[in-house]
């Protein structure tokens, strides 16, 4: 089915993108890494930007399926602690495995969606269940922006994804401990019985 092959080129695409960088995405390194005839993905996407923009909205939906699932697999979160080790392990997905690779290609789409705007459809932060879920317990804690404070919270994960993808290593748990602390900041808690509460 041609829906089946568009969806192979383009996680192809996405993996060509992660190891080989813009420069390297072609047509014929997504044919070579599909593992599918020389002019195939030329056959479905005849120019590069429409090739981009397959890889671009691929990388969306993979996204909104995992942060939909994580927030309909998550309980509710009672303390900030929970809320760290969530946030924890998103980003450690997001540092390892193919969660590494889309990382890479997505950070590459964003610098090139300065020069291709029809490409800016990757940075805009979309309604998921765990967004939803961090939303939820910061308001539930008092924060009045519980929106923009949420919005801010993962925009400096993000950051943080960003820098280890470039210079190396993890993200250890007080990083994110502390964003999340900033992000509870005058929120009318005073932390009582939260784990990760500055003492």
């Amino acid at each position: 089915m041609s829906t089946d092959r568009r969806t192979v080129l383009a996680d192809a695409a996405i993996q060509v993108l992660a190891d080989e960088g813009m420069r390297g995405l072609t047509h014929r390194a997504v044919d070579r890494a599909a593992e599918l005839p020389p002019g195939t993905t030329s056959a479905y996407f005849r120019t590069r930007r429409a090739l981009l923009t397959a890889l671009v909205r691929r990388l969306v939906a993979l996204d909104q399926a995992e942060l939909q699932a994580a927030g309909e697999r998550a309980p509710v979160m009672s303390d900030a602690g929970e809320l760290t080790d969530g946030l924890a392990g998103f980003v450690e997905r997001r540092l390892t495995g193919a969660g590494r690779q889309r990382s890479l290609a997505r950070y590459a789409c964003a610098v090139e969606s300065v020069r291709h705007p029809e490409l800016r459809e990757i940075l805009v932060p979309r309604e998921n269940a765990a967004r939803d879920a961090v939303r939820a317990f910061l308001r539930a804690r008092g924060v009045a922006d519980a929106e923009g404070r949420t919005l801010t919270l993962l925009a400096c994960v993000d950051g943080l994804v960003f820098d280890r993808l470039v210079g190396g290593g993890g993200v250890p748990r007080e990083e994110i401990s502390g964003l999340v602390a900033t992000a509870l900041r005058d929120s009318g808690s005073d932390g009582a019985g939260d784990r990760d509460a500055p003492g």
